[in-house]
């Protein structure tokens, strides 16, 4: 397990899987330990997923002020492995939360992003966070499931705020397949979640909405932004606000997939990512 140092000593970990040309990967969560990406639906056979565990998370150390778990200042840590890796420019693949993470980095050093894919990212850097309406709406979309007519009140009640929710039912709408490969994806988010620095990430300080437009605006790097069919966080229409933040934007919505495409249809969202990565047209079944 390589460690590196981050720029105020914290000692943070990434993990090798694959081989390949590298690719960077930002986990999300917030704030969840990298293990829950896996190997990105088999991309690793493609890529050398390099991915991180952000301080406090999986086998990285915490550091020693809570307050540098802010999106913000934790730019500088992926600055740092870049550094680390040798890079003088990277590939880099961002999932929901690290997504926010991302954007911020390449808005800071865009000569440093080779290409950049978002992955179910809402477009909260932008000032545009997904709403209950949008959950709602997308949640809906699943009332031919077996499971829907019990889980949605719960589902109802969490985007209201409600406590003492029934989480394990909530989980469900996140998943294109709720089948036992997603419920054990599902079950494992408590652990591999550090509660304290999920509760600092988003910080709104960490955003300046209209600096952040306009820094990526600036972007000569591709982009690849992919949403989820059935996801409500985002929901594909305001997923396709950041592909249009950037010059070079590529904007697909992968089918029957939710929060986590790389479950629900490895094929589909393997072939397009890899596509994309190679500067390639997207195979006929995953064009937009």
């Amino acid at each position: 397990m390589p460690i590196f140092t981050a720029p105020d000593g914290t000692p943070l970990a990434y993990h090798v899987r694959g081989e390949g040309e590298p690719l960077v990967v930002l986990p999300g969560g917030p704030m969840r330990a990298s293990e829950y990406l896996g190997d990105l639906g088999g991309l690793a056979a493609r890529r050398r997923l390099i991915l991180l565990d952000l301080r406090g998370t999986g086998d990285s150390s915490a550091p020693a002020d809570p307050a540098t778990y802010r999106c913000d200042r934790q730019v500088e840590d992926v600055e740092a492995l870049r550094v680390h890796l040798g890079l003088e420019r990277m590939d880099l693949l961002a999932h929901s939360a690290g997504g926010s993470l991302a954007l911020l980095y390449a808005a800071r050093h865009p000569r440093r992003v080779a290409r950049l894919v978002l992955v179910t990212v809402i477009p909260r850097v932008l000032g545009r966070p997904a709403t209950p309406g949008e959950r709602l709406a997308a949640a809906r979309l699943r009332a031919d499931e077996p499971w829907f007519t019990t889980a949605f009140p719960a589902f109802e009640a969490w985007t209201a705020g409600g406590e003492d929710v029934d989480l394990t039912a909530v989980d469900a709408f996140f998943y294109g397949r709720w089948d036992d490969t997603a419920r054990a994806h599902a079950a494992a988010a408590d652990e591999q979640t550090d509660e304290e620095a999920e509760g600092r990430f988003h910080d709104p300080a960490a955003y300046d909405p209209p600096a952040v437009r306009a820094a990526l605006a600036g972007v000569d790097a591709p982009v690849l932004v992919l949403a989820g069919e059935l996801d409500g966080g985002p929901r594909p229409e305001p997923a396709r606000l950041l592909a249009d933040a950037f010059p070079h934007a590529e904007f697909a919505v992968q089918p029957g997939a939710a929060h986590y495409p790389w479950l629900d249809d490895p094929a589909w969202f393997t072939a397009r990512t890899e596509a994309f990565l190679a500067g390639e047209a997207p195979p006929p079944a995953a064009a937009e």
